[in-house]
């Protein structure tokens, strides 16, 4: 009886044997660590974020992503994305928002141990552009107007001819007025603004393509192209989007120096009231080829369009 005793007990130690073996290695296999990444890009119906898994925990990712929803706790049981698979950062593409709604967003990264998530952050989508208008009492003409963040901007250039002053049609052509405004010199424009409007300051400049973050000059120009009968910028018109309602057109400019008007349709120039020393000032530069905005410099006596900030 001894014997048989002693026998029955050894499959059951080697056993034991084999499940605390098996269960020390599945404690090496725990959920991703991982981190949420900052939105960016956020537009009426789409957003861009990502994540970064510092820690596969021990297993393979197969699934990767985020995921959002209107609840602060957002899983991948709301909407998400797929992006890959493997450990590191990866980006994420935010589509089908609705406009004006705050979205609660994670990473999340799936192993054979389970879902690790990342921390939640909150984001608003942009609300479609509010447009109104504006009538200029000295000569009658009635502008379109948009708030874009904090700012009320007119959504047209300036077509005011002033009793005195410096201010040029395109190629003095009356009919390029009725589509790009005047050109104006910077003294000119610095006082050419209706009452309650006024020559924007390179820091409102500033504000505004900040406010519009990636892509800024593209959500400024007006849309469409010279070449498919749609546009008045020239192909391709990069970024171009006009989400923010501006409307930006590609009026070109005057050099004054040699009296030659150039750009229209591959540049869009507008004046700040801020000078530079006692000759330039400072000036947004919208170009056909770029979904950026650059900051221009150049003389005063130049021609360039005039967009009103309102008081």
């Amino acid at each position: 009886m001894k014997n048989i005793k002693n026998f029955s007990l050894f499959p059951l130690l080697i056993m034991g044997v084999f499940l605390v073996f098996a269960s020390s290695c599945k404690k090496d296999e725990n959920v991703p660590v991982l981190s949420t990444m900052e939105v960016t890009e956020i537009n009426t119906t789409t957003a861009r974020s990502g994540g970064n898994i510092t820690d596969d925990g021990g297993a393979t990712v197969t699934f990767r992503g985020v995921c959002w929803s209107t609840n602060e706790n957002p899983t991948i049981n709301n909407s998400k994305t797929e992006d890959g698979t493997g450990a590191g950062s990866f980006t994420s593409n935010i589509t089908d928002l609705e406009l004006n709604t705050t979205y609660y967003l994670r990473a999340y990264a799936i192993n054979s141990a389970g879902i690790g998530y990342g921390s939640a952050m909150s984001f608003t989508t942009r609300q479609e552009p509010i447009m109104s208008s504006f009538t200029d009492s000295r000569d009658g003409k009635v502008y379109q107007t948009v708030v874009i963040g904090n700012q009320v901007w007119m959504a047209e250039n300036l077509a005011y001819a002033p009793s005195s002053g410096n201010y040029w049609a395109y190629d003095n052509d009356d009919a390029n007025v009725e589509v790009y405004g005047y050109l104006y010199d910077w003294e000119t424009a610095m006082n050419v603004c209706p009452a309650g409007w006024h020559l924007p300051s390179d820091e409102e400049w500033t504000e505004l393509t900040e406010y519009l973050a990636d892509n800024a000059g593209g959500k400024l120009k007006a849309t469409g192209t010279i070449e498919a009968g749609t546009g008045l910028w020239k192909d391709p018109n990069t970024g171009a989007t006009n989400e923010s309602g501006f409307a930006g057109l590609p009026g070109g400019n005057l050099f004054n120096e040699n009296e030659v008007f150039t750009g229209v349709g591959d540049v869009g120039l507008w004046w700040s009231s801020t000078g530079i020393g006692l000759n330039f000032a400072r000036g947004l530069l919208l170009i056909y080829y770029s979904g950026e905005p650059i900051d221009y410099n150049t003389s005063n006596l130049d021609g360039f369009s005039v967009r009103c900030i309102k008081d």
